[in-house]
């Protein structure tokens, strides 16, 4: 198959899926090297990068994936007459546990948020950002919770290596203290 046709074929495939389309799903369907799928993935996100355009191929959750610009976000929230995305405190001190200390239990959880989390859990997995990963093996056999790969397209992860650490985390968190007090300070 020539370039060209090669690379129509796997926009194609990138805009008919559901999700992020991993190299090894493209490189079965078109019997090619998973080498050769992974760099045509990778050419046709630069050039959607350097187009400008609407929509970029990015990296997500394993695969990749047609998305919108970041920076069109108003303009498609108001297209599809909806709000941001809202998270509970709750909903995100559960996630974020579940995040950063998967596998965890219920358990877990519960005694480092210091609360009940059985409803906030459900909520996360009916909402598929959070997933069962199996069993701890341990008396009464407790499920484990983890990330799900749409946990990583919502927040446009590649992997849970693209979390802020817990050192760019509190920078962040003293960046935005000193905002907030020079802001104080000018509007008095």
């Amino acid at each position: 198959m020539a370039t060209a046709e090669l690379k129509s074929v796997v926009e194609g495939l990138l805009f008919a899926a559901e999700g992020p389309v991993r190299p090894e799903q493209i490189a079965a369907t078109l019997e090619i090297e998973k080498s050769e799928a992974l760099a045509v993935l990778q050419g046709l996100a630069e050039e959607y990068r350097l187009a400008g355009r609407g929509f970029v191929v990015e990296q997500v959750a394993g695969g990749y994936q047609f998305r919108t610009r970041p920076e069109h976000s108003q303009w498609l929230r108001r297209f599809r007459k909806s709000r941001l995305f809202r998270f509970s405190r709750q909903a995100l001190e559960t996630l974020a546990i579940v995040a950063y200390r998967q596998p965890v239990t219920r358990a877990d959880i519960d005694y480092l948020r210091g609360v009940d989390s059985g409803g906030v859990l459900k909520t996360l997995l009916d909402k598929r950002l959070v997933r069962i990963l199996g069993k701890k093996d341990i008396p009464g056999r407790p499920l484990l919770y983890g990330t799900s790969n749409e946990f990583l397209e919502l927040f446009g992860l590649r992997d849970l290596g693209g979390l802020p650490s817990l050192k760019e985390f509190s920078e962040l968190s003293a960046e935005l203290v000193e905002e907030l007090e020079s802001g104080s300070e000018t509007d008095n």
